[in-house]
């Protein structure tokens, strides 16, 4: 019995979609933003990323960071989508692709 059997229409079964993001400062790569699961949301380098274990300690530690720092790391990040131009260029990349 395989998994598949049980669920309808199984053929179309995402695992993830493909956009385009930032890596480092200037560097434009494709990515994958996971459709289900933990990771919802989230984009990650590999697919298979999506159903790997949470990393707990990762979790807690940008926790406490956010709890910090995190109005001035919501500037930071607004001043460089407006600014930069690998994030622009992520961003119509990523609205092309829809």
């Amino acid at each position: 019995m395989n998994l598949f059997e049980f669920i309808p229409d199984s053929e179309d079964l995402i695992e993830a979609k493909l956009v385009w993001a930032k890596k480092g400062k200037n560097k434009v790569v494709r990515k994958f933003r996971c459709t289900f699961g933990r990771r919802k949301g989230r984009l990650v380098a590999k697919q298979s990323q999506c159903s790997a274990p949470l990393d707990l300690k990762k979790r807690y530690v940008l926790k406490r960071t956010k709890a910090a720092k995190g109005a001035r790391m919501m500037r930071k990040a607004r001043k460089t989508k407006k600014y930069n131009p690998a994030s622009k260029r992520v961003a119509a990349l990523n609205r092309a692709m829809r």
